[in-house]
């Protein structure tokens, strides 16, 4: 009976468990370019970056002994069933997906298949938690907090441990890390690359079917790291340029800084060509040798042991319902503006959705605090939305966007993830962005024409939700806040949202 190893396209590292249980004498591998994948309308830039790391990887395989097969099709089950087929394959072993979706989308596949053959299952092994170690840490516990889990997953990896102490006496120097951009704030330079053949024949055949497959975003320049020799330049490179300054400015917005001193590390974390563990490490190693403040160093650990570890571990823990969550009963559609990359008018919105046309990538900030901050007070429906974020970036998974965007994002999980939702005026984009200078919308404007909209809007939100937050511990006190407008200012604000057609009907009057 001959051995398969399917490998999924962010699986891409030779450790990775389906192929750990075989030598490469012992059994066939497959990677597999659907088209079918297209239908989704992702930026091209992502569909660039998923198929030329695994193109790379294919290559990489084949230097490395393995009997290599990488099958171009229309769909999966065209690709599955043919190669099975051409090659007798009675045992077919899949790492389990990180994402439910394709997990499910294979055991349907394999009970469907005309042919005789097993499906193996060989568990995850590219966090630095299993899902069982997860469920276990989880079981019991009323309240599944980010911040008693980092703790614990600081502990459990003796990272930054003084003893059962954290280092430096604290856990969270996350007050630290807050600091709005100075004038002229500018980061270092990031690492890119320039395409190589393989990359460039994945341009040319993503070019073609753009205009056909309505592909968003631009395709050139494209820069990101396709191998996990270039990943691990960018994690050096992150280190010796960046890491260091990394926490005072890592919730500023600067326009025309698209990477300040933020990593890039997510997309190869997330293709499995970096794991986080060895990350950490390396992290850890060399902050502590180079004296890195403190507070850089503790804050991007926290958001590979604590933030990644915790958001993909609650996906699965809260189980395949967790996607249909409106908890706010938000039911707007997705504006053209956000689907098209075009002008909105509001600065702020207008910048990043022009770098993320250019990149398919926005840092934490920009993705909180204007996108899912704007769909959260507009009432935009969670499931378009989360839809458009997996489509649009670059290191987008659905285990990655499922938490981030309903929970972190939307509060459409009504507070399983996130004590209070993030709710935000214009004042905040503001204080912490350079995007309002030269805006034709005042941030301390609350209605008429040159109100912000995420300020009218924030006001709005409150009034549309005001008996759900009326006790909540954390949103009381803006409530009250709200309950001392005069009528004819809740009429103004709820008429001046009413102008924004892409927002959801206002309840002020």
């Amino acid at each position: 009976m001959a051995i398969g190893i399917w490998v999924l396209n962010d699986q891409l590292h030779l450790q990775q468990a389906a192929l750990a249980s075989s030598l490469p004498h012992g059994s066939r591998v497959l990677l597999v370019e659907s088209l079918s994948v297209l239908t989704t309308k992702p930026h091209i830039q992502k569909q660039i970056l998923f198929w030329a790391a695994q193109r790379t990887f294919a290559a990489e395989l084949r230097a490395a002994g393995w009997v290599v097969d990488l099958v171009e099709a229309p769909s999966y089950e065209k690709a599955i069933n043919s190669w099975i087929a051409n090659h007798g394959i009675g045992e077919l072993r899949v790492m389990t997906p990180s994402d439910r979706p394709i997990k499910l989308a294979i055991e349907k596949l394999a009970a469907n298949s005309k042919f005789a053959w097993q499906l193996r299952w060989f568990d995850n092994n590219q966090f630095m938690w299993s899902r069982s170690d997860f469920a276990n840490w989880a079981q019991g516990k009323r309240s599944l907090r980010l911040e008693y889990f980092y703790r614990e997953g600081r502990r459990r990896f003796g990272v930054l441990m003084d003893g059962d102490q954290p280092l430096g006496g604290q856990w969270n120097f996350d007050k630290e890390n807050r600091k709005p951009p100075k004038t002229g704030l500018k980061g270092p330079e990031a690492l890119w690359f320039t395409p190589s053949e393989t990359t460039k024949d994945v341009i040319k055949k993503l070019e073609e079917l753009q205009p056909i497959y309505e592909l968003s975003g631009i395709s050139k320049p494209f820069k990101w790291a396709v191998s996990r020799q270039q990943a691990l330049m960018v994690l050096e490179h992150f280190i010796s340029t960046r890491l260091a300054e990394f926490g005072p400015y890592q919730d500023a917005m600067v326009q025309g800084e698209s990477t300040l001193w933020h990593a890039l590390l997510s997309p190869y974390l997330n293709l499995g060509l970096l794991h986080p563990l060895e990350v950490v490490h390396r992290l850890e190693g060399d902050g502590l040798r180079k004296k890195v403040p403190l507070a850089s160093l503790e804050g991007v650990l926290r958001q590979i042991i604590g933030w990644r570890e915790y958001t993909q571990g609650l996906y699965h823990h809260f189980g395949d319902s967790y996607s249909l969550s409106n908890a706010l009963a938000a039911v707007q559609p997705l504006p053209k503006f956000i689907r098209n990359h075009s002008k909105s008018g509001m600065a702020c919105v207008d910048n990043v959705l022009a770098e993320l046309s250019n990149s398919g990538y926005l840092h934490h900030i920009q993705r909180l605090m204007i996108l899912a901050n704007l769909g959260l007070l507009a009432g935009w429906n969670p499931q378009e939305y989360v839809a458009w974020f997996n489509s649009q970036f670059v290191d987008a998974h659905d285990w990655v966007m499922q938490t981030n965007v309903i929970g972190m994002g939307l509060w459409a999980d009504g507070g399983m993830l996130a004590s209070k939702p993030y709710a935000a005026s214009g004042k905040y984009i503001q204080r912490m962005g350079t995007y309002c200078k030269g805006c034709s919308y005042d941030p301390s404007e609350r209605s008429g024409p040159v109100a912000c909209p995420f300020t009218v809007l924030y006001w709005d939100f409150l009034g549309r939700h005001q008996e759900i937050f009326r006790n909540h511990p954390r949103m009381a006190l803006m409530i009250k806040q709200l309950d001392k407008f005069s009528q004819s200012e809740r009429q103004a604000i709820g008429a001046t949202a009413a102008g924004f057609e892409w927002a959801q009907r206002s309840e002020l009057q």
